[in-house]
């Protein structure tokens, strides 16, 4: 199909960014890797006035350390992130998560900021920065804010993200020392996870001594598996991952779609849970 029309605007750098967006207000869209916004223009589910192209921004680019801390520019590609050697050394996780985005054609051109700013519960990242309890960065005409990865998402492709702010950096704790592994289930390779599990789990004298579980689509945003991270402190074989896997719906509102009902998906929940714990835990 072919898109509304729209004005076109391309800054140079953030803070021209971020002034054509406060004068634009509601009425513009930014435009990263275009994986997510050129699908809604094509079907027309998004109508922006203005779209702001900032995929050219080089500051918005790259993975720096700052202490026990990875900062990981918003446009960065899920390409570059899946290959960087400070993201495969201290956030496996996400290196693990991110290989299953798509296709590599699309983790050429997407964004992980554009993936978290989309905040669609369906995408894999934005539960893999949850389970990291990972902070993003928003830089508006008042300056820099950072926000939790629990208050960023806020419902279906809505995020915290006010209109004349862009989302510059993705703040993720290093997890040296910690297991992980990304379960995902869907009907056909590249296609969106029916449901998504991401793991972090840290053992102590060979039990669980923590667990981090992200759920991807068992709701309109990213979910915490919170029952079943409490529930796994002190297990140490597969019968003890398994009781606590069969908590990992609790608290979770998953869809009825053509893809699958709220039951299959919190069954899934539950078995991907136990999945992913038992492979990060090196139980499997």
């Amino acid at each position: 199909m072919i898109p509304p029309a729209f004005d076109y605007a391309r800054p140079a750098g953030v803070d021209e960014a971020v002034r054509v967006l406060a004068d634009a207000g509601e009425d513009a869209k930014v435009l990263a890797g275009g994986q997510s916004l050129l699908p809604l223009l094509r079907l027309r589910l998004a109508f922006p006035e203005l779209v702001v192209d900032v995929g050219r921004i080089p500051e918005l680019r790259g993975v720096r350390e700052d202490g026990d801390t990875l900062v990981i520019g918003a446009l960065t590609t899920h390409h570059d992130v899946l290959r960087d050697p400070l993201v495969r050394r201290h956030a496996g996780l996400l290196a693990a998560a991110t290989a299953t985005v798509a296709d590599p054609a699309a983790r050429h051109r997407g964004t992980l900021g554009g993936a978290l700013a989309h905040a669609d519960p369906a995408g894999d990242l934005p539960a893999v920065v949850l389970a990291m309890d990972g902070e993003l960065v928003a830089q508006g005409p008042g300056g820099r804010r950072t926000v939790p990865a629990r208050e960023f998402f806020v419902d279906y492709l809505q995020s915290a993200l006010e209109p004349d702010e862009l989302l510059v950096e993705v703040r993720v704790p290093k997890a040296d020392g910690w297991g992980f592994h990304y379960e995902k289930f869907h009907r056909v390779a590249q296609s969106w996870a029916i449901v998504g599990v991401a793991a972090l789990v840290r053992r102590d004298n060979g039990r669980v001594a923590e667990a981090r579980i992200g759920l991807t689509n068992m709701g309109t945003t990213p979910l915490r598996a919170t029952a079943t991270e409490a529930a796994l402190a002190g297990a140490g074989d597969a019968a003890a991952v398994a009781r606590a896997a069969e908590s990992a719906a609790a608290g979770t509102r998953p869809s009825q779609d053509t893809s699958a009902s709220p039951e299959y998906r919190a069954h899934l929940a539950r078995v991907l849970t136990g999945r992913a714990v038992l492979a990060a835990a090196g139980m499997g």
